[in-house]
């Protein structure tokens, strides 16, 4: 199995919410020269990035959210055949979390603008908002969403006529 193949594989588990890397790391441990390991140790680089996970975006995103006094989105939550970061299910409207290790390759700048567009005919309006401005601007970012979640309220009332 190529590298690419295992990344595909780590992508896909992880996507279904079944990416266990303690149970990974147990296994790389117990694995001594397997000639797998290393292609899998290498499709593992991108999960041990410690400039900015995933989990740590998305706990900054909470703390937004909450400082914000904004409800709380539903997180990693499968809609429309796709994990979303943040979703809130009466708005029908989501916020996707980048960060560039996990969006910095030609396939995902390829891949993202489809998953919008899909997303937008399923009647759901979705965002992007950059690890790094959840970082670095998190009082724009959580005025920024309290607009749009009001927006979004008011355009489904005229939709439904209220």
């Amino acid at each position: 199995m190529r590298t690419r193949d295992v990344e595909r594989t780590l992508e896909r588990a992880e996507r279904l919410g079944l990416l266990d890397l303690p149970a990974i790391d147990s296994l790389l441990k117990r694995s001594g020269g397997h000639t797998g390991r290393a292609r899998l140790k290498s499709a593992l680089g991108i999960y041990r990035d410690a400039s900015f996970t995933r989990a740590r975006s998305e706990r900054l995103f909470m703390a937004i959210i909450k400082r914000a006094g904004l409800p709380r989105p539903a997180m990693n939550t499968f809609v429309a055949g796709y994990e979303l970061d943040a979703y809130w299910p009466a708005l029908r409207f989501a916020v996707e979390i980048d960060g560039f290790e996990s969006h910095g390759t030609r396939a995902a700048f390829e891949r993202d603008p489809v998953r919008v567009e899909d997303l937008k005919l399923a009647g759901i309006d979705a965002i992007r908002i950059t690890a790094k401005r959840i970082e670095n601007e998190p009082d724009r970012v959580g005025e920024s969403l309290r607009a749009l979640l009001t927006q979004r309220a008011e355009h489904l009332r005229r939709a439904r006529g209220s």
